[in-house]
């Protein structure tokens, strides 16, 4: 089995934070090494680390670097902060970390969103029937979170309790993050799974072909409304017509009681030439599915229902 223990996708040495470089997945496993927080912000804004928990380990990291190595913090800390704007668990990372920014404090960090995403499996498990079919977009597992996995921890722990008979797996285009990173995890599991074009998944959940629709989050809204990869909308307005569960799990730490609604959560728009190096294009890196066509968001507090505005708020992190 290939090694996804969190200290092998994301690490603090004395001289550099190491991660595995997730440009070079599939084909190769290769460690990068970021010797200042500008190094670090870099790896976060060119996506060889991504996923909203796991960039935020990485800039916890890049921080204690920083004071390790005696950079002037506030700019460390804005040079991190701007380095994607989506991801609320960017801030929030940085932001427990200003009191205390110690190698000790941003491993504690790392342990701590590590345990999260196994709490969160344990609780998505309600909601995963017996020989489900499941259904995932982009990648939400231990390259993501720096460690077991949020949406797709879930399905990991729905396997280990023998709940999973399949998984779907979307491509997750432009940069195949699905393809090329969730089929890597799974691979390595053991789980069983198949690769589908973004495209096909509409028309296997009206086939009745998926049990349950699992994706992450980058941001949520106080009122539930949820900023994730692009084409999360639309599986859930597929899923909310066929009637199938759309869920979904990320920690408190990608909650964010600032922004009211999905209106208020900044988009990220990437360089053009990812879609095509050719032709005109753009390039929103996440959409806003609204909270109504959400059917629960698991954190590591439990499985929260609508109405948001009052069940979220209970979870909410210390800021």
């Amino acid at each position: 089995m290939r090694d996804l223990t969190p200290d092998r996708i994301l690490r603090l040495e004395p001289d550099a934070v190491v991660l595995l470089d997730q440009r070079r997945l599939p084909e190769e496993e290769v460690e990068m090494r970021c010797a200042s927080a500008a190094a670090v912000a870099d790896a976060i804004r060119t996506l060889a680390i991504r996923g909203a928990p796991a960039i935020g380990v990485a800039a916890a990291y890049g921080l204690a670097l920083a004071a390790m190595r005696g950079e002037d913090l506030d700019a460390a800390y804005e040079v991190l902060a701007t380095s994607r704007p989506t991801a609320a668990n960017l801030r929030w990372a940085l932001d427990q970390m200003r009191a205390d920014p110690s190698p000790d404090r941003a491993r504690a960090l790392h342990d701590d969103e590590v345990a999260r995403c196994r709490r969160m499996g344990q609780h998505a498990l309600e909601l995963v029937p017996a020989g489900a079919r499941l259904l995932t977009h982009c990648n939400t597992g231990g390259l993501a979170t720096g460690g077991y996995g949020s949406a797709l921890g879930a399905v990991r722990a729905a396997w280990e309790a023998g709940h999973v008979e399949h998984v779907w797996v979307d491509e997750t285009r432009p940069l195949l993050q699905g393809s090329r990173l969730t089929a890597w995890e799974l691979d390595a599991l053991g789980i069983p799974f198949a690769v589908i074009v973004d495209g096909a998944a509409a028309s296997l959940v009206a086939a009745g072909e998926v049990d349950v629709v699992f994706t992450g989050a980058d941001r949520i809204a106080a009122n539930g409304d949820v900023a994730n990869k692009i084409g999360t909308y639309a599986l859930a307005l597929a899923a909310g017509h066929h009637d199938v569960p759309f869920v979904v799990v990320a920690p408190t730490s990608t909650l964010d009681a600032d922004a009211a609604t999905g209106a208020d959560i900044p988009i990220e728009e990437r360089d053009a030439t990812e879609v095509s190096a050719r032709y005109p294009a753009r390039n929103p890196a996440f959409d806003v599915t609204p909270a109504r066509f959400v059917s629960a968001i698991v954190t590591e507090a439990g499985v929260h229902r609508a109405p948001y505005e009052s069940s979220l708020p209970l979870a909410l992190p210390v800021r």
